[in-house]
């Protein structure tokens, strides 16, 4: 490995501000892990931004190399799992936030928290997905275990215009579902349908009754806002439903009532992607590989950043002047 580790990394001063710098790490002084992997693309997720911009507590200590997704080349191993030349992908696992994560030519990791590129798959197809992919592909998949499939009705999905969202109104689509696309932006209401939504609505209208159940719309929901909008859709959800819950937007609390679930026997199903098992994910991103068509992977992308151009990039994220997927190339020169 004769390339230097370039690096961004993030420092925090006395007075609690985060600084962001390029700079040069050595692959040997980076947390311990059998397997060292050349990283190819990463891609900016909402806590990236967050990370890298010091507006939110998402890293747990310093000096940090933030970046929670990854998709690279094996370049070492002592992973019996793993080879040189492999082409593999990480995600989650406490990457960027509790170790040094992959804003970075090379990193260095435990090989259980691999996953293989799926069959086909470029580095650049992997982390259009990312974290929300991954999300999206696991929400789904506990719709499924939890009986809510085509044939039972339309299903609601919230946040459509972010990566989770989007993602998941795609697979449910593709899949044959009925998508009803619950939005706070209105105006984007073309672009939901080109992805697979069949019904646009105006997220307020979930939350505009006081009633502790109504009218029942939908098998199903997939919901990143928490909060008064998922108190508001578990009103609507037809007997013996399932919402997956993956995130909190709006909210971190439930002001919801019990008649939804004892009523109507509804079930509230968690979606967690960063700690899962090895095999989960596996059977995750396989999946995504064979539901997604190519065509769609563009409608994602938004632009390819070099390391020095990430700091701006993630202020464009939190500033919503991106649509669609930032990507990372830690070997792209500095314009």
């Amino acid at each position: 490995m004769n390339e230097a580790n370039e690096v961004l990394l993030l420092e925090r001063d006395n007075a609690g501000v985060v600084h962001p710098r390029i700079t040069f790490f050595p692959v040997e002084e980076l947390p311990a892990g059998d397997v060292v992997v050349r990283v190819i693309r990463s891609g900016i997720n909402y806590k990236d931004a967050l990370a890298v911009s010091g507006k939110g507590v998402i890293i747990r200590r310093f000096p940090m190399i933030p970046g929670i997704d990854l998709a690279g080349e094996v370049v070492s191993s002592d992973h019996p799992a793993w080879r040189i030349g492999d082409r593999v992908l990480s995600t989650g696992r406490g990457m960027g936030e509790t170790r040094h994560g992959a804003f970075a030519r090379f990193t260095r990791l435990p090989g259980e928290w691999l996953t293989a590129l799926p069959e086909g798959w470029d580095a650049d197809r992997a982390m259009l997905l990312g974290t929300a992919g991954l999300t999206a592909m696991l929400t789904v998949m506990a719709l499924e275990a939890g009986d809510v499939l085509p044939e039972r009705g339309a299903v609601l999905v919230t946040g459509p215009t972010g990566g989770v969202g989007g993602w998941a109104v795609v697979l449910l689509a593709q899949l044959g579902y009925r998508v009803c696309a619950a939005t706070g932006r209105m105006s984007h209401e073309g672009y939901l349908r080109e992805l697979g939504a069949s019904e646009v609505i105006d997220r307020a209208e979930l939350t505009a009754s006081s009633k502790p159940l109504d009218l029942q719309r939908w098998s199903g929901a997939v919901d990143v806002a928490g909060g008064a909008t998922l108190a508001g859709m578990l009103k609507h959800i037809t007997y013996g439903g399932t919402v997956a819950a993956c995130g909190l937007a709006d909210d971190a609390t439930l002001p919801a009532s019990v008649f939804p679930f004892i009523l109507r026997s509804i079930r509230l199903q968690g979606v967690d992607s960063v700690m899962i098992d090895a095999t989960t994910r596996q059977t995750a991103w396989n999946r995504l590989a064979e539901i997604i068509p190519e065509t769609l992977f563009d409608r994602f992308r938004d632009r390819t950043v070099s390391l020095t151009q990430t700091p701006h990039a993630c202020e464009d994220l939190l500033a919503g002047r991106a649509r669609g997927r930032i990507l990372v190339d830690p070997h792209l020169s500095a314009p």
